[in-house]
């Protein structure tokens, strides 16, 4: 199976990391259009992408301010049961993020096209966080 990594340094404090990467307000700046859910183990999350994109995941890994992990439950067929997780260390005054998207079932033209969409939107995580930039969702991936 393969699978999407990225490691970027974010010039922010851990907490401010986590809080991007777990929470609704958090993931409705630079990836969802719409969220809900809790970080916590077992939560639903509610990731709205639009009216054909209306996805659930459930936590499988919360550690406060560390790792947080989420299981694809609703999604198109190539994300179900894939896991969409970050891992968090401070490195020199700032924050290394560890991504991972795994548990694809193939390395088709849908994974190709994710591994492109999953650093543009690390990218614009990361400008949020170090700049306060955020960039209407519709041209999220225009940028």
């Amino acid at each position: 199976m393969p699978d999407i990594l990225h490691d970027l340094p974010i010039k922010v404090p851990m907490p401010r990391v986590f809080q991007a990467i777990s929470t609704s307000r958090g993931l409705d700046c630079w990836w969802t259009k719409r969220s809900a859910g809790e970080p916590s183990e077992g939560a639903e999350y509610e990731l709205w992408f639009g009216p054909q994109y209306d996805w659930r995941a459930q936590v499988i890994r919360c550690v406060p301010d560390s790792e947080f992990e989420l299981q694809m439950t609703r999604a198109d067929a190539d994300w179900l049961g894939t896991r969409v997780g970050f891992r968090l260390e401070e490195r020199n005054g700032a924050t290394w993020l560890q991504f991972h998207h795994i548990g694809w079932p193939s390395l088709n033209e849908h994974f190709r096209v994710s591994c492109n969409c999953w650093a543009a939107y690390l990218r614009i995580l990361r400008r949020y966080l170090e700049h306060g930039e955020t960039v209407p969702y519709e041209i999220r991936l225009d940028i």
